[in-house]
């Protein structure tokens, strides 16, 4: 039975006008296989430029299934490095049990809509560099950035900073509690030769109530961690793309119950006329309520919204219901 390469192979032809796309676009970037909504949930397979990546969430592929993507790879990208990641155990971490090949390991290169970005295999943390089904936030940004400050929180690796920078942005800043995925926004900086591009390393909380002029809250009895000192400042764009759950000194990330706590320093923090475009990737969080939230916490906090527009992932993360878990909202202020 070949059922993976099979539909391996389907989903490849279900991607035919994209092919043409990413080629118009100079993009090597993308999902070929999404198991979701493909065949076999919880298995993905992606290309990052001269990478194959097959990732596993729930359970492993057998070694029959691994034998189908390896001989599905080497028909369709026989110049392409395959490397599997299971992250089906162990809190989600990558099982490297099996063989290692040098190439996994090994810094390359990619591109996306023409904007270069640094790639490996394997690397110390659980995700890709590049999120890919957040291309249509890249997309967007890189159109609307040319002339304008842009403020990127919970960076990562900086994807979006660094297309508001091809784009033509006076200057971004990109804010990240992590040192080594600042780190590899550095290196996509210098891939793209970009010098407006800055990054802090902080905790978001502090960051972002610095820049929209709003105190930051001690708890009675704790004495609070030392972070960057900065002074108030509104930004044209302001890209908000945090994690689904995070606990820290200063406050909670929690996308499911308390969006609104980052949402409002963000908005704060945005000039009128500018635009807050913020992402809930959530799946069980519902669209229209999760705007509505938006929408009412705006108004409370005397900034009412123009506008609001949801931007959808790209064809390559197929989504039957219209419904992606991935909601980009672009607010008008």
């Amino acid at each position: 039975m070949n059922e993976l390469k099979t539909q391996l192979s389907q989903a490849w032809l279900n991607r035919s006008d994209l092919q043409q796309q990413w080629q118009e676009e100079s993009t090597d970037c993308y999902r070929i296989f999404h198991g979701t909504n493909e065949g076999l949930p919880g298995t993905t397979l992606d290309r990052y430029g001269p990478l194959l990546i097959l990732q596993t969430f729930h359970n492993s592929v057998s070694e029959d299934e691994l034998e189908q993507v390896r001989q599905f790879s080497a028909e369709t990208f026989p110049n392409l490095h395959l490397v599997y990641n299971d992250r089906s155990r162990n809190n989600s971490r990558i099982e490297t049990s099996n063989e290692v090949h040098e190439l996994d390991n090994q810094p390359m290169e990619a591109s996306e809509l023409g904007v270069k970005y640094r790639v490996q295999g394997r690397h110390q943390g659980q995700d890709p560099w590049l999120f890919l089904d957040l291309r249509s936030g890249r997309r967007y940004v890189k159109a609307n950035s040319e002339g304008k400050t842009v403020l990127n929180l919970f960076s990562y690796t900086c994807g979006i900073g660094i297309a508001a920078g091809v784009g033509g942005a006076k200057r971004v800043v990109n804010v990240d509690f992590a040192e080594s995925s600042l780190a590899v926004g550095m290196e996509n900086a210098k891939l793209n030769k970009l010098n407006q591009v800055e990054f802090i390393q902080s905790d978001v909380f502090p960051a972002i109530k610095q820049f929209a002029n709003m105190p930051i809250s001690v708890r009675r009895g704790k004495k609070l961690p030392k972070y960057p000192k900065h002074s108030p400042e509104q930004f044209d764009l302001v890209f908000l793309d945090p994690p689904r759950w995070a606990k820290s000194a200063f406050g909670n990330v929690d996308l499911i119950r308390d969006y609104q706590s980052l949402f409002k320093p963000s908005l704060l923090a945005t000039k009128d006329g500018g635009q807050l475009i913020c992402c809930n990737n959530v799946a069980q969080v519902d669209r229209d309520e999760w705007l509505e939230s938006l929408k009412r916490c705006a108004i409370k906090a005397g900034r009412p919204l123009k506008s609001i527009e949801i931007l959808l992932p790209d064809s390559d993360f197929p989504s039957p219901d219209g419904n992606p878990p991935l909601k980009i909202a672009i607010c008008q202020l």
